[in-house]
């Protein structure tokens, strides 16, 4: 299976977030129920890469309450059986669209719809968006340059953030 990032997306869509672990799984499924065949690791890992540059994938960290005597620290697992490894959902660049054969993933993955803090994910997003913008400044990448200008305005339609001067900054450095 070769997914694009708009399948990507359509896959942890279908949950609201899936963690890597679990992405990756549903891609195995997926191609399994398409043809039989098998995910090519690497194929895979450049294709998620890929989906987070772009912003159509996006990383969510899940809150976790600290365990009693703990000074905020989360391990993967807080002992009660819930992961606390990030999630990947549907960034402002994307279209998500779960590839054929994707239908049944709930049930097979047996995994439950999860609910994302929207104005948490548009925050932690945005600053996101301002590292990469302060790292295409600073390798003057004009192509990504002009990608991040617009994402930026994507962005700002996806989640309750102002990316103005981030937008400004960019705009400046292609004059």
């Amino acid at each position: 299976m070769d997914a694009t990032a708009d399948e990507l997306a359509g896959l942890v869509d279908l949950f609201g977030g899936l963690t890597r672990t679990e992405l990756e799984r549903a891609c195995s499924e997926v191609a399994y129920r398409t043809d039989g065949s098998s995910v090519e690791t690497p194929t895979l890992e450049a294709a998620i890469e890929s989906a987070r540059s772009s912003f159509a994938l996006v990383r969510y960290e899940r809150a976790v309450p600290p365990a009693a005597g703990d000074e905020g620290t989360a391990p993967d697992d807080n002992g009660d059986g819930v992961s606390t490894e990030p999630l990947l959902v549907a960034g402002p660049t994307a279209f998500p669209s779960p590839p054929d054969h994707a239908e049944d993933l709930p049930h097979i993955l047996d995994v439950e719809p999860r609910t994302i803090d929207r104005e948490r994910l548009g925050e932690r997003t945005r600053d996101r968006f301002a590292r990469a913008a302060d790292e295409a400044l600073e390798s003057g990448s004009n192509d990504r340059i002009r990608h991040l200008l617009d994402v930026s305005y994507d962005l700002e339609a996806w989640a309750p953030i102002d990316c103005t001067s981030e937008r400004a900054r960019l705009d400046d450095a292609l004059e």
